[in-house]
């Protein structure tokens, strides 16, 4: 198999992880005859210092022309600190989401059985919590119409009939290959936008009959997940709802540094863990690397559909974790110092993981 992928590394700490997920999937190709091309590009902050423009047309090019597209993060604390600039390396992401059609998110909240100490939660609440979530990503308020004037500012949540179906029938069909429930979370004892998302996925439900349809306001939802995690399988909602319960129920996992996502449409998707640029700790070589390299697997198994491949990357970060090692972000009080890693450090043992499988599939 012959593909084509672009890295976009981003600010921060993502041109430390990606360098990772980069060496991970040529070393997948090695094991199982593939050739995948890489060719990087520039978004974010280091877009806006290199061109002025946080996502560059040679960028976009270059991600249309690709099969699939690994991303690091995007974030600097310039503009943080400073929230009239114009210009901000968000608006790269969104032009980005928005410019390929990706408009559903899906975001895998797994616990890997050795962490189970390193989360917040007592280990009998996380036991066995495997939540999908689907995040629609190209609507809702963070591309509805905005007003600001000196004294006031307003931002429209809107949604289309359209746009809930299509990500509604990802989140059914991804349902019945699961425990065939999905939560649908809204706030439609307030808002017309969730009142029209409640009723369009009542009318989707209905070409899936086999699958349990439980609406859920999101201040009760964000509750649940805390109280009583293991309840939720498929989770389907919108923008602004999915940006705040994917947050949180990453710490369910034990660390932002864990998790991975896929963003996809109908083309070329966009894989990237959920962390930020976390630009505190960036150069420093102490990055988990673990979330993207985790995102390369959905990047084989979605995009290219290489399944045993993609479950060959998980079982390496498995065995490693299984052997003790961690990153700062998910040591706990019974980690050996010895085993506590650098990034590279904690790369290089997934990548020989997978170079002792090699001769397996040989």
């Amino acid at each position: 198999m012959n593909k084509k992928i672009t890295v976009l590394a981003g600010d921060g700490i993502g041109h430390e992880v990606t360098s990772w997920g980069v060496k991970i999937l040529e070393q997948i190709a090695d094991n199982f005859g593939h050739q995948f091309s890489f060719q990087n590009a520039l978004l974010g902050h280091s877009a806006i210092e290199a061109t002025g423009n946080p996502l560059p047309d040679e960028t976009l090019e270059k991600c249309l022309e690709a099969d699939a597209i690994l991303l690091g993060a995007v974030g600097h604390p310039k503009y943080d600190n400073d929230p009239s600039l114009k210009v901000r390396p968000e608006q790269g992401l969104l032009k980005l989401r928005k410019s390929l059609g990706l408009y559903t998110n899906i975001r895998p909240i797994e616990i890997f059985d050795e962490l189970a100490d390193a989360s917040s939660l007592k280990k009998e609440l996380i036991s066995g919590v495997d939540i999908l979530f689907f995040r629609e990503l190209t609507g809702g308020i963070y591309f509805g119409e905005r007003n600001r004037t000196e004294d006031i500012a307003t931002d429209s949540m809107t949604y289309s009939k359209m746009e809930v179906e299509r990500i509604a029938r990802r989140a059914f069909e991804a349902a019945m290959t699961r425990r065939k429930v999905v939560h649908s979370i809204d706030k439609a004892n307030v808002l017309d936008s969730s009142r029209l998302w409640r009723a369009t996925v009542n009318k989707i439900a209905k070409e899936y009959p086999a699958v349990e349809v439980i609406h859920m306001y999101i201040d009760n939802a964000a509750m649940q997940l805390i109280r009583y995690p293991k309840q939720f399988d498929v989770v389907l909602t919108g923008n602004m709802f999915g940006d705040i319960l994917t947050d949180e129920a990453s710490q369910i996992a034990g660390s932002l540094g864990m998790l991975a996502s896929a963003s996809i449409g109908d083309k070329v998707g966009l894989y990237e863990p959920i962390h930020g640029s976390a630009p505190d700790i960036a150069g420093q070589n102490i990055a988990n690397p673990m979330a993207t390299i985790l995102s390369t697997a959905l990047m084989l198994d979605i995009a290219f559909g290489l399944k045993e491949e993609s479950r060959t990357v998980v079982a390496a970060v498995v065995a490693v974790l299984k052997k003790g090692y961690r990153t700062q972000d998910i040591k706990d009080e019974q980690t050996d110092i010895d085993k506590i890693l650098q990034t590279d450090q904690i790369g290089q043992l997934i990548l020989d993981e997978i170079k002792a499988m090699k001769s397996v599939f040989s």
